[in-house]
């Protein structure tokens, strides 16, 4: 492995989790700017690593790996701290589908690459609203300014929930002949 700007940019979010769940847990009126801040910073390198990858040529398999990888554990991370933070059904089941499909559409991923036609649930752009409406609503809910901000977090967790079905059932119906395919005797 080269250790290439992208692929610095995908560790740096790696090491970000444990100081998002630190800072998020600090007892000072600045810690959750400050853990907002941080997951602000990992949604930044998720949006330059790959587009520099591309742009400077330098792609590769652990970057390809470990960029969805690194992606899914820091939202999956805040998801948690949300759900633990608030301590609402409100939350907990917007949180919980968001996990379930990630862990779902990753598992259909894989085994669809198994038979040879991944790209047929390739990544979409309602996948990418939805992870837009999802890091921003996480941002909104770490940091809870005030009142608002978290009725505003409310809304767009809500908003990306839906996305989230959405998306889904999009990459479902693009592998449902295969999955729904009796397998030859």
């Amino acid at each position: 492995m080269r250790l290439t700007i992208p692929n610095i940019l995908t560790l740096l979010r790696l090491v970000l989790i444990p100081v998002l769940v630190v800072t998020f847990y600090l007892p000072y009126t600045w810690a959750p700017f400050v853990a907002a801040m941080v997951f602000w910073l990992a949604g930044v390198t998720d949006y330059f690593d790959g587009m520099l990858a591309r742009k400077l040529g330098q792609t590769s398999r652990f970057g390809a790996f470990l960029d969805p990888v690194a992606d899914k554990v820091i939202v999956a991370t805040a998801l948690i701290l949300i759900t633990e933070h608030y301590a609402s059904i409100w939350v907990t089941i917007p949180a919980l589908t968001m996990i379930a499909r990630e862990i779902i559409i990753s598992a259909l991923r894989e085994w669809m690459a198994e038979i040879g036609k991944r790209s047929s649930v390739a990544v979409s752009w309602i996948g990418k609203v939805k992870t837009l409406s999802q890091m921003f609503a996480l941002w909104v809910l770490i940091w809870r300014y005030d009142e608002w901000m978290i009725w505003l977090g409310y809304v767009a967790l809500y908003a990306a929930t839906v996305l989230t079905y959405w998306s889904m059932v999009q990459y479902l119906k693009a592998a449902k002949d295969d999955l729904l395919a009796e397998e030859n005797q």
